[in-house]
């Protein structure tokens, strides 16, 4: 049987489980949190003034704050991409709405929360301008979201399982920097949204878990080619109008590790948090090439760490078109 059919097949095997993971790991949509419940209510006389109130906090947060809020932000409101890319994994079928298709909708519901609630905040700010950053996002969802992982359901669970923990400390840590400055909504917000990513995590990851048990070698592989080629940032491609594909990505990235809300560290923490949630060292019955990936991947983060202690960031802030410099 080729590689294909053993994937479909196995994702056929535990689709039966799929609704219990949508009720253990997503919530209902009249229990879980809205947008207009961090924004101002325009239907209130109080409109105006709890605008102001959003416009004088953002005066106290700095310029890079502001560069990885907007980042963040486009990350998120890129969902159309994310959406297509996985409905189109193998085993997910988008027509007949099985199990997988049904849980993609709903992670889709709960994720795009997040970029409409982030958007709103930042038109209210007055510190952005809201122009490019449309520009941008559009440019991103045009560009489209090559990641390697091909139509490999396998690739793709070891991918939103990274990526989902990764968002959830790029959201936590913005939200702590909020506040430090004293910005309270601001900072519950990104931390609500935080708490979401873990979630959406935590499920993902179990995802791999059940692969792990009825496929090892064939799931030991996966996040073997996964890790060698280096998980790409959703944000890849990212640029501002005028310029090239990915040309704005290096600098947001610069900008996010010099105050410290996504550094080289925590992408390395995060494959060793991997590797110790699926017990990689555990892991039997693999076959001789299934085992050399295990040994590549135990001594992966060592090395990498090594390499991330060598890298050097700009001191110097890049002057984006999505921030009012002042």
């Amino acid at each position: 049987m080729s590689l294909k059919n053993v994937r479909l097949e196995v994702m056929q095997h535990l689709e039966k489980d799929v609704q219990s993971l949508i009720e253990k790991y997503l919530i209902p949509v009249e229990k879980i949190w809205q947008p207009t419940d961090f924004l101002p209510d325009s239907t209130k006389d109080t409109f105006f003034e709890d605008v102001r109130e959003i416009r004088e906090l953002s005066k106290e947060l700095p310029y890079d704050f502001w560069v990885v809020l907007v980042g963040d932000m486009i990350t998120e409101e890129a969902l159309p991409s994310y959406e297509s890319w996985l409905m189109d994994v193998e085993g997910i079928d988008q027509v007949e709405r099985n199990g997988w298709s049904t849980w993609l909708r709903h992670w889709t519901g709960e994720e795009n929360r997040h970029g409409d609630v982030l958007n709103k905040y930042l038109y209210l700010s007055g510190r952005v301008n809201m122009r490019e950053i449309e520009k941008t996002t559009q440019y991103l969802i045009n560009d489209g979201f090559d990641i390697g992982t091909g139509r490999d359901p396998y690739k793709n669970f070891v991918y939103t399982s990274f990526q989902e923990l990764a968002t959830y400390i790029s959201h936590n840590r913005v939200a702590k920097i909020a506040k430090q400055k004293g910005n309270k909504q601001l900072a519950k917000m990104c931390k609500i949204i935080a708490g979401d990513e873990m979630r959406h995590h935590h499920a993902y990851s179990e995802f791999v878990e059940r692969i792990f048990a009825v496929d090892p070698s064939q799931m030991m592989m996966a996040f073997y080619d996964m890790m060698k080629r280096k998980i790409a940032m959703p944000a890849h491609f990212l640029r501002e109008s005028g310029e090239s594909i990915g040309a704005a990505f290096e600098e947001f990235s610069f900008t996010a590790q010099r105050i410290g809300v996504y550094t080289s560290n925590d992408y390395v923490d995060i494959l060793q948090k991997l590797i110790n949630r699926w017990e990689i060292d555990k892991i039997t019955s693999l076959t001789d090439e299934a085992e050399r990936a295990r040994d590549y991947l135990m001594k992966l983060p060592p090395r990498m760490y090594r390499l991330s202690e060598r890298m050097k960031i700009p001191e110097n802030s890049f002057q984006f078109k999505w921030v009012d410099p002042a």
